[in-house]
């Protein structure tokens, strides 16, 4: 259950991270709707994650917290605010992926 919660966490990571984009791309009161559902989405992925490390190991949970994090981030990045795609972004970002579930098989 730690694990999901953790995954979850880092969704919210996304999820803040998607609010600063769009904030970036509106004005006016769009953009404090964005920030507020920034703040929101961070305080839901910080409280998540102190959560999972309470039974989780602090580094292992960390690093996958960050992870889901960045890849979910690359990846809206991608399809939502046209950042650029190609053959090394997409080489790292599957190592990232490995090195994640790497993470997750060797932790107790």
């Amino acid at each position: 259950m730690n694990w999901i919660i953790l995954i979850i966490a880092g969704l919210f990571e996304v999820a803040f991270a998607f609010c600063l984009g769009k904030a970036k791309e509106t004005s006016g009161a769009e953009t404090i709707c964005w920030y507020i559902g920034f703040l929101l989405t961070l305080t839901m992925s910080m409280t998540l994650l102190i959560k999972a490390t309470q039974n989780l190991p602090l580094g292992t949970a960390y690093v996958v917290w960050t992870g889901v994090g960045a890849i979910g981030t690359v990846l809206v990045g991608i399809f939502f605010f046209k950042d650029p795609v190609h053959f090394w972004r997409i080489f790292f970002l599957i190592t990232l992926i490995g090195s994640i579930i790497g993470l997750k098989m060797v932790s107790h």
